[in-house]
């Protein structure tokens, strides 16, 4: 049900990790969000689905329970798309499509980082209490990411 306010149905988050770049990339795959996202207890491949199709169940602390489709992933240009193709309990909105993109930072005092970049393009039925908790999820998340590449 929308809101009534008029309001983006898009969100981008982003952060410079200081960490280098292959310790931030390997990360950046939808099957390996639970090996440092905070808010997910466990992430896990979708058995019986297509063999061209990759889906990964997310599940949560809080009980939801997300299953994620991969819809792009470039090793050459650095990110990951993915779409939620289902969830429990239902979402208010009907969907979402989210790209996780990485860059080695070349210089400035930033130089050997990796900026990463999050974004998401929800469905127009989407509201702004939806955007502003993507919002911080992808805060969160971010600095789950953080935190897991530099305590090494």
């Amino acid at each position: 049900m929308a809101s009534g306010i008029p309001t983006s149905t898009a969100v981008t988050e982003s952060a410079i990790i200081e960490a280098p770049f292959s310790d931030v990339w390997q990360l950046i795959k939808i099957e390996n969000f639970a090996n440092f996202w905070s808010a997910l207890s466990k992430s896990e491949w979708v058995k019986g689905a297509s063999p061209d199709t990759d889906i990964v169940k997310w599940t949560f602390k809080d009980g939801t329970v997300l299953e994620v489709k991969q819809e792009e992933h470039s090793a050459i240009d650095h990110y990951i798309t993915y779409s939620v193709i289902s969830a429990q309990p239902q979402l208010s909105y009907s969907s979402v499509v989210s790209t996780v993109r990485c860059f080695q930072v070349t210089s400035g005092k930033h130089e050997g980082h990796t900026f990463v970049q999050w974004s998401g393009n929800f469905s127009g039925d989407a509201d702004a209490g939806v955007i502003a908790d993507a919002k911080f999820k992808r805060r969160e998340a971010l600095a789950d990411l953080a935190s897991k590449v530099t305590q090494k």
